[in-house]
């Protein structure tokens, strides 16, 4: 027999609110449940923006630096900053040096914090609603600071959207809000385990093959014997 030749399966919002009611073992019977089954979905995703790096949620971006520029705000939606480099030229001269990122102890211990000189460290500020970016020395020249980072998961919004989330994590996605739902509807204990069971399942499969897949190995330093 043939077989279908396509891979368009998707899930609408609706869809994926209707088949975590089902998996609960209910059905959606008012606009409410409708309402509040999408509150728990936009919460769920910001629990899995806690859960670690979505890699489908890393996005690069360039921010120019005028010179002397101590501190940038990001974007409101970026969440974390992965990597960055200070880039100088352009084409065939263009030159990336890595920025080492430092930790607030590391930063509130640097003596000139004004100190000129070509960009070597950064430290994140993770304030709210914007994050502040800390660059050290302080670039006595323009040049570009191109970033790494990961952004927010986008929110439900209209029930006809589809998920901000790659096609693979759908079961994680559908079997997670039954597991909300179930919390919210009283339902009994044993049908919560399962469902917790299921979602944690789903959301690991999802997850592991959500990977960087380059080579990864390990070189001894032999110099540091004692």
């Amino acid at each position: 027999m043939a077989t279908s030749g396509t891979t368009l399966f998707d899930l609408d919002v609706i869809d994926i609110i209707e088949e975590a009611y089902e998996m609960v073992g209910t059905e959606m019977r008012a606009g409410y449940d409708i309402k509040t089954a999408r509150r728990s979905l936009d919460l769920m995703m910001r629990e899995w923006g806690n859960r670690g790096v979505n890699f489908w949620t890393v996005t690069e971006f360039s921010l120019p630096v005028v010179a002397g520029t101590e501190t940038i705000s990001l974007a409101a939606n970026i969440i974390d900053i992965l990597d960055a480099v200070w880039r100088t030229g352009s084409g065939t001269s263009q030159n990336d040096r890595t920025l080492t990122r430092i930790s607030m102890v590391d930063w509130a211990q640097t003596a000139n914090k004004k100190q000129p000189g070509l960009p070597t460290q950064f430290w994140i500020n993770r304030l709210q609603p914007q994050q502040v970016l800390h660059l050290w020395p302080v670039a006595p020249t323009n040049g570009t600071l191109v970033c790494w980072g990961l952004r927010s998961i986008e929110d439900a919004g209209s029930y006809g959207n589809t998920m901000d989330a790659p096609k693979r994590f759908l079961p994680a996605v559908t079997s997670g809000l039954a597991y909300y739902l179930a919390l919210k509807n009283n339902a009994p204990v044993d049908k919560m385990t399962i469902l917790k069971a299921e979602y944690d399942r789903q959301f690991n499969l999802a997850a592991e093959e959500d990977r960087e897949r380059a080579p990864f190995k390990l070189v001894p330093d032999f110099g540091n014997r004692y």
